[in-house]
């Protein structure tokens, strides 16, 4: 007999531009299959689970629902929240109480652990549940998916503000000779590679990528500057925020960590690679740095990536319904004659705080570039275009009804 109950729905980390695509197919899905009674979203990630701060999803409109396909953010709100030990049986008797029988984790890396975990909980612990990871993020470092959904609009978004700022930086004389765009990537250089997708011809920008693959050498990087400003009169450099040393130290970090462990990552990478440019030559350098813009940018996202994202949530249910559980979704591709792709899955405990780094046949022997093989594989995830509907000038985007009745409550924080 098909397990029947109710479905829950959650995300993690940060949000990406289509991050609520899968959310949309998800819900959609879900309301196709009678042995799922109720759809509900948690509010703010695991912490909204073990809060009970669960909205019916089923009863938004279609309207916000189909919206949910071009807003970008965690539409039913995230967290970075590592499960303490005294948390799982308090999960497990809220998933008893309220009948989750299927459950749904948006997230990257440390989002499979704990959907991994809480698997591994439920089975221990004879409860019946189906247990899907739903794979995003803007950094594609999660493993044995070939990409991932949220990625393609962010490497979209980095290649076109690298065009744009390269024209701005290369027209204009006397204004600022030298650029640094410090891009997202704490131990991966995906994202920051992508900028090489603005170049179409040779002195074009980006002129030099810097990523956190290979150790960063500070003479080394001041030579290929001044090689390049002297050959063009102007220099574009991308970096990773998580560039490292010979010694594997970040070259600027927090002395704090996150909830799980990791080093935060402050804006002073550009800043840095300023400073030992301007001590060995006299010449203007501008640092941008764009923060969470790299992550919503729906009206720039990729219509490849957002029909992913979406297609993810939806093969997610299809296949808990179908019996499966502890696994994750995967991309897959195949590149003849032209770029396919299909959804598949792997299983949790493969996934779980494992990191895929770019491979060195992806970056230069200089390593202060990428090679072909880099744009083959990311060119085609980038393309197309989302049609955004506008209302007096601005993106249209919408916000579910469960959300404004409860946010409050769920980011509610007591004064320090």
């Amino acid at each position: 007999m098909a397990l029947k109950g109710n479905c829950l729905i959650a995300q993690s980390g940060g949000p990406t531009a289509v991050i609520n695509n899968s959310i949309s197919g998800l819900v959609k899905e879900a309301g196709r299959y009678s042995q799922i009674t109720t759809v509900y979203g948690a509010l703010f990630g695991i912490k909204g689970v073990l809060d009970e701060h669960l909205i019916d999803l089923g009863q938004e409109s279609r309207h916000t629902i189909e919206g949910l396909r071009y807003t970008p953010g965690a539409a039913l709100g995230s967290c970075r929240y590592k499960l303490k030990t005294d948390d799982y049986e308090k999960l497990l008797d809220i998933f008893k109480k309220q009948n989750i029988r299927y459950f749904f984790y948006v997230g990257g890396n440390d989002s499979m652990d704990t959907a991994n975990k809480i698997s591994n909980m439920a089975a221990e612990s004879g409860y019946e549940m189906r247990v899907v990871g739903v794979p995003k993020t803007v950094d594609n470092d999660l493993p044995l998916t070939d990409h991932s959904p949220g990625y393609g609009s962010a490497a979209k978004y980095i290649a076109t503000v690298v065009k744009e700022t390269g024209l701005d930086l290369q027209g204009i004389v006397a204004s600022s000779d030298i650029a640094i765009l410090e891009v997202m990537g704490r131990n991966a250089g995906w994202l920051t590679a992508a900028a090489a997708l603005a170049k179409q011809s040779a002195n074009e920008a980006p002129h030099l990528i810097y990523l956190p693959e290979v150790p960063f050498n500070k003479e080394q990087f001041v030579n290929d500057v001044i090689k390049v400003y002297d050959k063009l009169g102007y220099c574009y450099v991308v970096a990773s925020e998580g560039l490292v040393d010979k010694d594997g130290n970040y070259l600027a970090s927090e002395k704090a960590t996150d909830a799980f462990g990791h080093a935060k990552l402050g804006n002073g990478l550009a800043n840095t690679l300023k400073d030992l440019i301007t001590e060995k030559v006299n010449v203007k350098v501008r640092c941008n740095i764009l923060g969470t813009s790299q992550r919503s940018a729906m009206h720039h996202a990729s219509k490849t990536d957002a029909a992913e994202a979406y297609r993810v949530g939806m093969e997610a249910v299809k296949l808990a319904v179908r019996g499966l559980s502890g696994v994750m979704m995967a991309m897959e591709r195949d590149d003849y004659p032209n770029y396919r792709s299909r959804v598949g899955y792997v299983d949790l405990a493969l996934v779980a705080n494992v990191e895929k780094k770019m491979p060195l046949n992806m970056i230069n022997e200089e390593k202060n570039y990428v090679t072909y093989e880099f744009v083959r594989y990311a060119q085609p995830l980038i393309e197309g275009e989302v049609a955004v509907p506008m209302h007096k000038g601005v993106p249209a985007y919408v916000t579910l009804e469960g959300y404004k009745r409860m946010h409050t409550l769920s980011r509610r924080k007591p004064a320090s």
